[in-house]
């Protein structure tokens, strides 16, 4: 097994089935002023880096201390609508499983995601999935731009060399990120991108989910 086993979160591990998006105009139009009319795109993206091409495309100003109010304004939406995320997301098939069995065996897991940190403490908590994540050891949107800037933080903040690391993610830009970090990457195809198109990216191994427990721990294994 490895040392240490990160998990990108959305669509990885769970689903905010439009719940996110919501969220995440509540908390632009509070810190700019302006209704959201238009996002940037989000698939593998940190919020740091949506919220400034989101600013672009509304013609607003964007620097560091617009990200750190909609980093602090963003985790207070998710905080007050918790219980609307339990209700209308869900935790993806298998994932809660898999953690719980991972954690058993004494594998130190956290997350690398473009969550900023508060929002993504409230989505792991609503399904019961912190349980087995040291957070203090993951990497969050505060962290970088992106992926291969989050797993390096991750890294760094474990103390754990990238051959002994293992990162799971759904998106091209988790199978890039990791392969430039020299992580074992594990896709799973439980988001918007096929199975082959992970594969051909260079994943080292892609599942179609984490419903086969055994199959995943044997991706994680190596």
């Amino acid at each position: 097994m490895p040392e240490l086993v990160l998990w990108d979160i959305d669509h990885t591990l769970m689903a905010t089935r439009g719940l996110g998006r919501e969220l995440w105009a509540d908390a632009f139009e509070k810190v700019t002023g302006v209704a959201l009319r238009e996002q940037a795109a989000v698939t593998g993206s940190t919020e740091r880096a949506i919220l400034r091409e989101t600013a672009k495309l509304h013609e607003l100003p964007y620097d560091g201390d617009l990200f750190d109010r909609f980093a602090v304004a963003l985790g207070q939406a998710h905080v007050r609508r918790a219980a609307e995320l339990r209700e209308r997301g869900h935790a993806l098939p298998g994932a809660a499983a898999l953690l719980a069995r991972l954690h058993r065996q004494g594998v130190r897991q956290s997350v690398v995601t473009g969550n900023v940190r508060a929002a993504a403490e409230v989505k792991v908590a609503t399904f019961g999935l912190d349980t087995y994540l040291d957070l203090a050891e993951g990497a969050y949107a505060e962290d970088g731009e992106d992926r291969f800037e989050l797993l390096r933080a991750a890294l760094t903040r474990a103390a754990v060399a990238p051959a002994d690391a293992v990162f799971l993610g759904d998106t091209p830009a988790d199978v890039t990120g990791g392969l430039e970090a020299g992580v074992r990457v594990v896709a799973v195809a439980t988001g918007r991108t096929s199975a082959a198109e992970l594969s051909d990216l260079g994943a080292d191994v892609v599942l179609d989910s984490l419903a086969d427990a055994e199959q995943a721990l044997t991706a994680i294994r190596g």
